[in-house]
């Protein structure tokens, strides 16, 4: 046999052999995938399956594999490095960042480890309603596992002037100050102080500038502001009433009347009063300074977090004869004039909710 058949022959056996040897790596190669990278199909139907993953500060490439594959997050830490250097992420500039993930099984090794190397870390978000107290947001935190409650309440009563020195001078807490409002955060670890740093600065940006347009307007200090306007807070529940509630004080004010309003109350006792278990005639009559029914005035604080409306509306009471006000149950009120008339709303209110009850 000649030379050039013995190569023709040996070419022959190269293309026979070829396919099958595509074929085989195709085939691992496809194995790799389906076992190391790609999810199951059981996982891909899940779609509460996330899960929070913290990479801390200064973590190698080869230890977040390790994490993520503990976490079930991932099948292989080998496949992670393998994969990782594969694409260039162990040897380019740059590198994982570190933060809390909000990561899942359904979700290919691929798509992990960019959003790590993108730094996609997992937003947390917390809402603070208009007219909540200082006791409710921390209890609020409390419940979602930022930090204990009274380690925010702490926080709230050391009051930071250096950063925010336009805060009135010897008030004893941040009552009024924090902003009601949805806040979006980079994970990576919240403390008391970094909330409530963010919530006076969306004080700072939103509220503050209202009353700077109206100092030249009003008589009302900061402090005296944010107060009455937490009272008309936590006093209106229909928005429209809000002028109309605010002028009713705004006229209590001027004439030396005392607000009587119920809030002030509840909020000296730590109490909250419902339709069917109001404030009794004991409550009412017990001495507390943010007693409005026994003092004149103003109370020395805040006693909720007032939204914008508020602050406008205190700003801008409406004019109005009403000295009076009771609430309805179905949020809206009945003003009145004289002490007389306000007496008669009342027990037509009581009879009202009592008939409901029978």
């Amino acid at each position: 046999m000649t030379k050039s058949s013995n190569a023709i022959s040996k070419w022959s056996y190269y293309l026979l052999i070829l396919p099958v040897v595509l074929l085989l790596c195709g085939w691992q190669g496809w194995k790799l995938w389906n076992w190391a990278i790609a999810p199951t199909a059981s996982s891909l139907t899940q779609e509460d399956d996330a899960v929070q993953i913290h990479i801390p500060s200064g973590t190698a490439g080869q230890q977040i594999g390790a994490i993520l594959a503990d976490a079930g997050i991932i099948r292989s830490a080998e496949a992670w490095e393998i994969w990782s250097r594969w694409k260039g992420f162990q040897e380019s500039g740059g590198g994982f960042k570190a933060g809390t993930y909000k990561l899942s099984p359904s979700q290919p090794l691929p798509t992990v480890a960019e959003k790590i190397w993108n730094g996609e870390v997992m937003q947390l978000s917390f809402t603070i309603p208009e007219g909540w107290t200082i006791a409710q947001m921390a209890s609020y935190f409390e419940s979602i596992g930022y930090f204990p409650a009274e380690d925010f309440i702490a926080a709230t009563q050391n009051i930071p002037y250096e950063q925010y020195p336009w805060l009135p001078a010897d008030i004893p807490h941040l009552e009024g100050f924090l902003y009601p409002d949805t806040y979006k955060l980079g994970s990576d670890r919240v403390s008391p102080e970094q909330i409530v740093q963010i919530m006076l600065g969306h004080f700072e940006k939103i509220a503050l500038p209202v009353y700077e347009e109206a100092r030249g307007s009003t008589n009302l200090s900061l402090a005296e502001w944010v107060a009455l306007a937490s009272i008309v807070e936590k006093e209106s529940v229909v928005g429209e009433e809000r002028t109309l509630i605010s002028g009713v004080f705004n006229k209590r004010l001027n004439i030396g009347m005392r607000l009587q309003s119920d809030p002030t109350v509840e909020y000296g006792l730590g109490i909250r009063q419902t339709a069917d278990q109001p404030l009794t005639y004991a409550q009412v009559e017990t001495a507390s300074p943010y007693n409005t029914y026994m003092n004149p005035g103003l109370p020395p604080t805040a006693i909720a977090a007032p939204g914008v409306e508020s602050l406008r509306a205190t700003l801008n009471p409406e004019e109005t004869e009403y000295l009076y006000f009771v609430a309805r149950y179905d949020g809206t009120h009945v003003f009145s004039k004289t002490l007389a008339a306000h007496e008669a709303a009342t027990r037509a209110i009581r009879r009202q909710r009592q008939a409901q009850n029978n």
